[in-house]
């Protein structure tokens, strides 16, 4: 089983790599293989809702969008990582996820997630509770920790410094294991994920 981790953060090694990275080496202690996947430095354009969705993914390719959505398909879980520049996930971020999910959210169906937001005082809870709702809306178990997910550093290499921070980070890393190992339990007993109902999408202005 493999986790795919984001770093939403334009630096590769930052403090949300830090986090991230925690969680990667307790997940790797319970037999569970992660990748974390960097947005970069590079614009990251918005979804238009064109509608103009492939198989592949977004109909746009000058980024990485389609090469995540490629890996997702093949991951068991995901660990989706931002930090706050300014009280609210990083803009990057969002336009990713929105153009992951728009184009690709029922490959994640099923499958536990859970968001981290890394700060350097405030703005964790509202990052988090926005990063969340990818979750919500795409059939996908949260996994949750002993406390908010999220670790603290402004500098550098700072976040290393949060050891309660990164203690949430290693207990996420076990609650999600737990999770996928169930789930993966379950599939041998013949415990199918549930099939949704999708006959039905009403528009409020007819």
């Amino acid at each position: 089983m493999k986790v795919l981790m984001l770093n939403g953060s334009a630096h590769t090694h930052g403090n949300t790599y830090i986090a991230l990275e925690e969680i990667g080496k307790t997940l790797k202690e319970e037999g569970i293989d992660y990748e974390i996947f960097q947005i970069g430095g590079k614009p990251v354009r918005d979804c238009i809702g064109c509608g103009q969705c492939t198989e592949k993914g977004c109909v746009f390719d000058d980024d990485a969008v389609n090469e995540f959505v490629a890996k997702a398909k093949e991951a068991d879980g995901f660990v989706f990582g931002t930090p706050v520049y300014y009280a609210h996930p990083s803009g990057s971020v969002q336009s990713f996820l929105d153009r992951v999910f728009y184009s690709s959210g029922r490959n994640f169906a099923c499958k536990p997630g859970a968001a981290v937001a890394v700060a350097r005082r405030g703005g964790c809870s509202a990052s988090f509770d926005v990063m969340n709702k990818y979750f919500g809306i795409s059939q996908m178990p949260v996994a949750g920790s002993t406390y908010w997910n999220s670790v603290h550093g402004r500098t550098q290499g700072e976040a290393s410094q949060d050891e309660e921070g990164l203690q949430t980070m290693r207990n996420l890393a076990r609650n999600m294991a737990w999770m996928m190992k169930c789930f993966e339990a379950g599939k041998e007993k013949g415990i199918l994920p549930p099939t949704a109902e999708r006959t039905h999408m009403t528009n409020f202005i007819r």
